[in-house]
């Protein structure tokens, strides 16, 4: 396997600000029903993007664990990886008569791109209903924050869901670091939590972290039941699918169902410094990338298995170590066309920055280059 990319181009306590809704004002995104048609708007006629603060911190310093995205982060040069074609290859027919399987990266309420990625996929029909008969749909988390619609594409997968498991076929989500923040800060708001460099919320770090007024006054029950009985891993074709590129997974079992079980457990027992300390481990990122990258990657499909790991959270731009202006207006920033593979081949980053100057991705496993 080639590696490569479709890409172009202590001490005192910290003081932590209370931050409150007030302090991040959002623009006032309509909410309206899934357009009839899966495409993208026009550039006129689509709201402003929210600013991406990348994984905002709170207080004064890194409460431990996290590891920010920001713009001096290690630069992996051009000349460092392969660039390669990463396309699809023809998969074979699984003995259960299931058809192809497709992964989504991060959405965070992009819910306009992510019609429009679906369609192109031929996964649902101009008017967002599921056309994929026995296709197999995975998502691989952060459903929400940062972009207009959270609240939308939980629906729309939510949705989907039941449409596909009418045609045979499914379509299933995993639990990203923001399911985790979102139900923390509608759960505890401002319940203080042990965060490892002093006092921090759950509301505050949602704000901190791109936190949608609109998405919290959205927030339903049917939406919290939904997110917190999302599995962590799963293992699809080989495929060990995950949201976060971390060995962190390995801290909550030694199999795949004793990670998913122990993480429902702890949202079942509602400790707020529990589930904060679970947010903060599946926040961390980057331990496929850079030397050692791959065998972090082999350790954890010795444990849980696969042939390759497939993750979204960490946006391609900042695993290349280039990061265009987080507005998505900077013409000079990197073009992110599909996966980034990585790690001898063994990684697969699907978050293309949708929220950046990227793309929502929706990609067919398994790849070949």
């Amino acid at each position: 396997m080639v590696e490569g990319s479709m890409t172009q181009g202590a001490g005192q306590e910290p003081v932590v600000r209370t931050a409150t809704l007030r302090d991040f004002r959002v623009p006032p995104y309509a909410q309206t029903p899934v357009p009839p048609q899966a495409q993208v708007a026009p550039p006129s006629s689509v709201p402003p993007r929210a600013p991406h603060p990348g994984n905002a911190v709170v207080g004064d310093e890194q409460p431990e664990g996290y590891t920010p995205t920001e713009r001096d982060l290690p630069v992996i040069r051009r000349g460092d990886t392969v660039q390669v074609q990463t396309v699809a290859e023809p998969a074979p027919v699984p003995e259960d008569g299931l058809g192809p399987l497709f992964v989504v990266g991060d959405v965070h309420g992009y819910l306009d791109e992510l019609l429009a990625a679906l369609g192109e996929q031929g996964l649902i029909d101009a008017d967002g209903n599921w056309a994929a008969g026995n296709a197999r749909l995975w998502f691989l988390g952060d459903f929400t924050d940062r972009g207009p619609d959270g609240i939308g594409v939980i629906d729309l997968v939510m949705r989907l869901s039941a449409e596909a498991a009418a045609a045979g076929g499914y379509c299933k989500a995993l639990m990203g670091n923001h399911e985790l923040l979102l139900l923390g800060a509608k759960r505890f708001a401002d319940t203080p939590v042990n965060s490892g460099a002093g006092t921090a919320t759950f509301q505050a770090a949602w704000l901190l972290n791109g936190g949608q007024k609109t998405d919290m006054e959205r927030l339903q029950d049917v939406h919290l039941q939904w997110m917190s009985r999302l599995d962590a891993v799963v293992e699809e074709d080989g495929h060990l699918l995950m949201h976060s590129d971390t060995t962190a997974y390995l801290d909550y079992g030694s199999t795949i169902e004793d990670v998913n079980d122990t993480i429902t457990a702890i949202l079942t027992r509602n400790d707020a410094d529990e589930c904060w300390d679970l947010f903060r481990k599946l926040t961390k990122r980057f331990a496929f990338r850079d030397e050692g990258g791959a065998d972090a990657v082999r350790e954890l499909m010795a444990t849980y298995g696969g042939q390759r790991v497939v993750h979204g959270h960490s946006p391609i731009p900042y695993l290349l170590g280039e990061v265009g202006t987080e507005d998505g207006e900077d013409a000079s920033g990197p073009v992110i066309n599909g996966p980034h593979v990585y790690a001898d081949g063994l990684a697969i980053a699907m978050d293309g920055g949708v929220t950046m100057a990227g793309k929502l991705l929706v990609v067919q496993l398994p790849l070949h280059a």
